[in-house]
């Protein structure tokens, strides 16, 4: 009978309203939520096979879902440098653990980036999931794989470890007095000391003055610097300069341990690491082509020292037997000296060496690469933020903590890295917007107000024709 078809008809469109009316309700209640994408349920008629001619049998609206994953939201900027947004196509990796991941752990997928450091250092978001990422290999690369979740692993910054980085470089910026008088001592050194023979008894060197020999030479001049050994430590290394009498633009120069102790030197004077000349140009600058202090003439400006040794003497420049101390080479960088009818002064030492550091922030760049940073200027590489992209994300299931799991429909998962191959780039120290136009929202939910009132008269009016039917039998 048509009469039930259209009581049918009208059900369905109750049921159908009722589901639009649900899914606007929860857009406007997730219009803050951060990366949250908005539903839609749209109507498509339901057609019945018309068997009778003349007769017509109504079929009703159904309702059918939809999801608006891949529609990107507004980035907007966060106060919190572990807030992250995707800038493009892709999810957050994330997992409902952050320690004892294993295979078996379901992994999800998320653009809600509100993350931030827990009690045990582990990066999760306000859903409580974790974020996951490939963790930095020893030679400090990454080990990618576009399919393999396992990979990757909730990210830590906080279970580090101290940081500390030993000296490789220093850079000097000196000027040394062209108009020094000449120190009687100059004359009793002889020719340059490249290399010069020392006894207990004659001592003449400006490292034994340094460590307190009466007969030790003082310097014209001396250049102090500080550099960080292997394990943090602060060693004092000096540059001394005494004016030559062999040349007018000639230096007499030693680099010494202070104190001598610090070093094993074999058959140098205690503390000595380096002695010879230093030679300057007409016009000031220093010819490093010519100049012995590091061997042969134009000899690669540097300090090279050898492993701390368990016992004996070390037959080269070494760190002290009771220091326990790794090799160390730092290059110096000794261009910036001159010789210049001007007092003698240090302007600058610069060196690339830190003390023992620890954690005060987390950065993340463009990249995906998450940092640490410590205390003492030094940035170590934690982790990489992979980025997840799908065929078609909206046919990705939404599941609790806005996040979504794989599905046939949405197709083949693959991890990328930030910017590569199609994937969104990372956008740190912000948030993506939900999706949610409340102005559509509220239009929506008028539209849908009155289309379930009217689906409600067809039903009473249905209900009314069957009345008149029932009444003809009075």
């Amino acid at each position: 009978m048509s009469i039930n078809s259209a009581l049918l008809a009208g059900v369905s469109g109750l049921v159908a309203n009722s589901s639009a009316l649900a899914a606007i309700s929860d857009n406007i209640a997730n219009v803050n939520t951060t990366g949250y994408k908005r539903n839609q349920v749209n109507f498509a008629n339901a057609v019945t096979s018309q068997a009778v001619k003349g007769r017509y049998s109504a079929g009703g609206v159904q309702g059918i879902t939809r999801q608006f994953v891949s529609q990107q939201g507004l980035i907007q900027a966060s106060g919190s440098a572990t807030d992250l947004a995707i800038a493009g196509d892709g999810f957050f990796v994330v997992a409902d653990k952050g320690a004892g991941l294993t295979a078996a752990d379901a992994r999800k997928f998320t653009r809600q980036g509100s993350f931030s450091v827990d009690a045990d250092g582990f990066l999760k978001n306000d859903s409580n999931l974790y974020l996951q990422g490939w963790p930095v290999q020893t030679n400090g690369s990454f080990d990618v794989n576009p399919s393999d979740l396992t990979k990757m692993q909730s990210i830590n910054v906080k279970n580090l470890g101290a940081a500390v980085q030993a000296s490789t470089s220093v850079g000097i910026s000196a000027n040394l007095d062209k108009g020094q008088v000449l120190s009687p001592a100059a004359g009793s050194l002889g020719p340059p000391i490249v290399a010069p023979t020392y006894t207990n008894a004659t001592n003449t060197s400006m490292a034994d003055y340094a460590n307190g020999a009466a007969t030790g030479t003082k310097p014209d001049f001396t250049i102090e610097m500080n550099l960080v050994d292997s394990t943090g430590g602060s060693r004092k290394v000096a540059m001394a300069f005494l004016r030559s009498s062999a040349a007018p633009n000639q230096w007499n120069a030693e680099i010494y341990a202070v104190p001598a102790a610090d070093v094993q030197v074999g058959t140098n004077q205690p503390g000595q690491l380096k002695r010879g000349v230093v030679n300057f140009n007409p016009d000031g600058t220093i010819n490093l082509s010519t100049s012995t202090l590091f061997g042969a003439a134009g000899a690669t400006p540097q300090i090279v020292l050898a492993a701390s040794t368990a016992t004996g003497t070390a037959a080269a420049p070494a760190w002290s037997t009771s220091s326990g101390i790794a090799a160390q080479t730092v290059a110096l960088d000794l261009t910036k000296i001159s010789q210049y009818s001007a007092t003698s002064t240090v302007n600058s030492i610069s060196s690339d060496g830190a003390g023992v550091g620890n954690v005060v922030a987390i950065e993340v760049d463009d990249v995906g690469i998450v940092s640490a940073i410590y205390d003492n200027s030094q940035i170590r590489t934690v982790a990489k933020v992979g980025i997840a992209t799908f065929p078609n994300s909206d046919g990705l299931a939404a599941v609790s903590g806005n996040a979504y799991r794989p599905t046939i429909q949405a197709g083949e998962m693959t991890v990328k890295e930030a910017g590569i191959g199609g994937a969104g780039r990372v956008s740190p120290s912000s948030l993506e917007a939900s999706t949610v136009d409340l102005s559509s929202e509220f239009t929506g939910l008028i539209q849908t107000q009155k289309a379930y009132s009217a689906s409600s008269k067809i039903i009473t009016t249905a209900d009314q024709m069957l009345e008149e039917l029932i009444n003809i039998k009075r």
